[in-house]
């Protein structure tokens, strides 16, 4: 990758943004080194190692990394003999306790939520944790850096005599300042430090009435600062207190660094898996902040982006575009005019590249295909060189050049305005050309032009696809949105008529014209409303499929449940009856050998009263099964009470209940489970209950006598107002029908629906109870309500 295309397509901005997110100088270090990767496997690696950060992130909302500090500097003056300051020291020991931290951290996650971390769990593996030596520093050392008293019993005992003779010391000066003579000879009544030594502010013409020894005098030459003679020794003391307490220290401070340097191999290594780490949640933090996803890579040149954002433009400004290349199609031309978003486009296709060779997630929607390229060139921007006397022609072609030489066919190649900057019809055969010789080498080609010769390019060549930036006419800006298999067209004539020019200098500008140009830009109009109409229609189409997914799977669950259920009825059946035929098969024998006593010891002379009873002990032990009640219950409820639309019904092989809709044939009913509606043999019905009859009210026959109201009510997409005004009126309509239970459909999506609905039920007179569906009748999505 050459330097000149990480800046032209800004790269290094993405790198700023990443350092923002890092925890510690060291993951900035790694932002600092980082640098695409022309390897797959490298790559796929990279790539893996931000995913498993944004699971972490995800599951747990932020890893361990406070205290982390690059102590390798540190490590390595101690390990030649040099003595730590205590604020290096508490750096070293921040460091291994945020290394322990986090091995802790992985580990527990691995073990608790049985979560897959290879690379983590290898990285926090490697780490060597160094309880003893980070708590014997922080025992000496606090967190500002001052070591402490207990760092050893002669510190101690060198800070207790220290305190005592400062108090000394104080006590005599402070007597001396409260003397009676001292308002007259004392510029203020304060005790002071001047060269490590006690002394009192004392006027110039009574420098004599103390004695002692001048430490410093105000810049006035009014005061002097005296050290009087009744406390020199006293401070004398002092001192030497305070030399063995800077000895001790020093000799603390060398043992703490020996310390360190018997370890140091340890601890510098736990720096560098710390940095790999601190890494892996920097590249994880900034794509959850550009809202990214994880690429699948290939080194086919194979490109696809769903709903793909430029990182650098503004949220509320960016627009979304799908991009595919490499596979129908290894180039795509880009036409239109100028500020219309083809320069972006051509940018969010290099910058993509560039971010996930570097193992960054790139803010497209899942799915998404990116490949790993040998190497990317862009000819993007105005390069006019004024110190090489270039124009801007001149400029793009020494480029251009040198892209011809280096090209193949592992290469993404970005060419901006391809042609621009000289005779329209030379520059538009040159464009031609240069794209026909990059095409020959096999390289993945994205171009933008606004030469109309251009857009028939992309139908003479196999391998390459038009495509445009959308304009909107009404409003004379451009969409953004791209348009892959339309090219573009001017607009001028458009433009000019909003603006206001006169219709006749437009005709009379048309007619100048060749006809084939119009037809070639009704055509592309045409193409684009048929593209705009056939996104529109794909949208829905993948709702509706998602929706159908989501009930297939419900279904599927309810099946198999069922199925489970059934099986288990079965074996448990099969269990009962082995056991009866177990039971009659013991009882006959028992009979039997009792025949068989009878008959040797009356030798044969059995009496036919004996046989008869016999015989009926024998029919006796034949098995007698019951038989399931539950269809049999049902037949006879059924029987009892005729079937009518609006009952409340079970169906007995689902084991759920739902209302009858209508009488599908004599033998069959349409009944609504929740929001499934299917087809029941009545043999398989259980009547329940049936919704009291209405009596007839003067509020009731506004509607009509073939008024029906639906058990169910769909708020799905309905603003928060309207939806409770709905749920209020319909609320009144069931209570009227006579409805014990109905179904209000609010859906998951945000909550916020539901959450409001469900408030307003809570308070509402005419509801009994509440309670979410079941998974048959739509989850979450659907609240159930019984009514009084």
């Amino acid at each position: 990758m050459q330097q000149r295309v990480l800046d032209v397509l800004e790269f290094g901005k993405i790198k700023e943004q990443l350092k923002l997110h890092a925890s510690s100088s060291l993951a900035k270090e790694k932002v600092d080194e980082l640098f695409p990767s022309k390897t797959l496997e490298e790559v796929n690696q990279w790539q893996a190692e931000t995913d498993e950060a944004r699971t972490v992130l995800r599951l747990k909302g932020h890893a361990p990394l406070g205290g982390l500090k690059d102590v390798r500097a540190h490590v390595k003056r101690a390990k030649i003999g040099g003595v730590l300051s205590p604020n290096e020291l508490i750096e070293t020991a921040s460091t291994l306790y945020a290394s322990r931290q986090m091995k802790h951290f992985i580990e527990e996650m691995v073990e608790e939520e049985e979560v897959h971390l290879p690379y983590l769990a290898e990285y926090v593996g490697q780490i060597t944790i160094l309880t003893d030596e980070e708590k014997t520093i922080k025992r000496c050392i606090d967190d500002n850096g001052e070591v402490l008293d207990s760092a050893s019993e002669a510190l101690r005992s060198i800070r207790a005599s220290k305190r005592s003779t400062e108090a000394k010391v104080r006590e005599k000066l402070e007597s001396i300042i409260r003397s009676s003579s001292a308002q007259k000879m004392l510029s203020d009544a304060v005790v002071t430090i001047r060269n490590d030594r006690y002394v009192i502010p004392v006027k110039q013409e009574y420098r004599g009435a103390y004695g002692g020894i001048v430490h410093d005098q105000s810049s006035s030459g009014a005061t002097l600062f005296i050290e009087p003679q009744s406390v020199v020794d006293l401070n004398n003391s002092l001192n030497q207190i305070r030399v063995k307490e800077k000895q001790e220290i020093e000799r603390i401070l060398a043992e703490l660094s020996a310390m360190v340097s018997e370890h140091g191999d340890s601890i510098v290594h736990n720096v560098l898996m710390m940095k790999e780490i601190d890494f892996m949640f920097t590249k994880a933090r900034y794509a959850k902040s550009i809202k990214a996803s994880k690429p699948t890579m290939n080194n086919e040149g194979i490109i696809k982006l769903f709903e793909a954002r430029h990182p650098l433009l503004k949220e509320e400004e960016v627009v979304a575009n799908d991009i595919v290349l490499g596979e129908e199609f290894t180039s795509i031309v880009i036409t239109g005019p100028n500020t219309g978003g083809k320069t972006v486009t051509l940018k969010t296709i290099g910058l993509f590249t560039l971010m996930a060779q570097s193992g960054l997630q790139v803010p497209a929607q899942d799915g998404s295909v990116m490949s790993v390229f040998d190497a990317v060139y862009a000819d993007i921007g105005d390069e006019q060189s004024i110190e090489q006397s270039l124009s801007t022609f001149s400029s793009h072609m020494v480029n251009i050049v040198d892209i011809l030489k280096r090209v193949d066919y592992r290469s993404l190649v970005l060419f901006d305005e391809l042609g621009a900057g000289t005779d329209p019809q030379e520059g538009a055969a040159l464009a031609i050309s240069i794209l026909d010789e990059v095409l020959n080498r096999g390289a993945r080609v994205v171009a933008t032009t606004h030469y109309p010769e251009l857009k028939a390019y992309g139908y003479n060549r196999e391998g390459v696809i038009n495509a445009s930036v959308e304009f909107d006419i009404q409003t004379l800006s451009p969409t953004y949105k791209l348009l892959i298999g339309v090219p573009g067209r001017s607009n001028a004539f458009e433009i000019s008529k909003r603006l206001g020019l006169k219709s006749d200098v437009i005709e009379r500008a048309k007619s100048l014209i060749a006809e084939d140009h119009n037809e070639v830009d009704s055509m592309i109009a045409s193409l684009e409303d048929s593209k705009k109409k056939a996104e529109i229609e794909y949208k829905e189409a993948q709702t509706i499929r998602k929706e159908a997914e989501q009930l297939h799977k419900e279904l599927q669950k309810q099946i198999i449940e069922f199925n489970e259920k059934r099986d288990r009825l079965y074996e448990e059946a099969e269990r009962k009856a082995a056991e009866k035929v177990e039971e009659s098969k013991q009882e006959a024998e028992q009979i039997i050998r009792e025949l068989r006593k009878l008959q040797k010891n009356q030798h044969a002379l059995i009496k036919d009263h004996e046989l008869i009873d016999a015989k009926k002990r024998l029919e006796t032990a034949i098995p007698q099964f019951e038989k399931s009640t539950k269809k049999a219950n049902a037949v006879k409820k059924n029987a009892a009470k005729t079937l009518q639309a609006g009952d409340e019904v079970k169906v007995i092989s689902l084991n759920q209940k739902g209302h009858l809709v209508e009488k599908v044939n004599d033998s069959e009913w349409q009944v609504q489970i929740g929001i499934l509606k299917m087809k029941v043999k009545e043999k398989d019905l259980e009547y329940i209950s049936r919704p009291k009859p209405v009596e007839e009210k003067p509020l009731a026959t506004i509607k009509g006598k073939d008024y029906h109201v639906s058990l169910e009510l769909d708020l799905r997409g309905e603003r928060y107002e309207n939806a409770l005004l709905r749920v209020e009126k319909y609320l009144d309509d069931a209570m009227l029908a006579g409805y014990p239970k109905v179904n209000i459909i609010h859906g998951k999506g945000t909550g916020a629906l539901r959450q409001g609905v469900r408030e307003y039920l809570k308070n509402h007179r005419s509801v009994k109870s509440m309670r979410f569906g079941d998974v048959s009748e739509g989850g979450n999505g659907v609240t159930v309500v019984e009514l009084k």
